[in-house]
């Protein structure tokens, strides 16, 4: 009996040991996957492009979302734009900050 009891509960500390590491990484994983699906997501590559774009021309954070049929891809399309925008901007900032007088 008292084999049965140790085999049992070793059995349960190894399970519940996987079902906490294995949710661990689906946390990471996801956060992959949603870049993944960005990077095929014609609309925020879109985005990305016409952002960085308007930043560099000094343009204001105006994005036209017009670009695109429905709203999923319109926002896809901002989400991108957004990050293009700023992603120039942090790097010019950068950029003047690590630059010698």
């Amino acid at each position: 009996m008292d084999k049965l009891f140790t085999f049992t509960l070793a059995l349960a500390l190894c399970l519940g040991t996987t079902a906490m590491l294995t949710n661990r990484g689906l946390a990471a994983g996801s956060l992959r996957s949603l870049e993944a699906q960005r990077a095929v997501d014609g609309a925020f590559r879109d985005g990305l492009y016409v952002g960085r774009l308007a930043a560099e021309g000094g343009r204001p954070l105006r994005p036209q979302i017009g670009r695109w049929s429905n709203e999923r891809d319109r926002a896809s399309f901002v989400a991108g734009y957004r990050r293009g925008y700023n992603d120039f901007l942090a790097s010019a900032a950068t950029a003047t900050q690590n630059t010698p007088e």
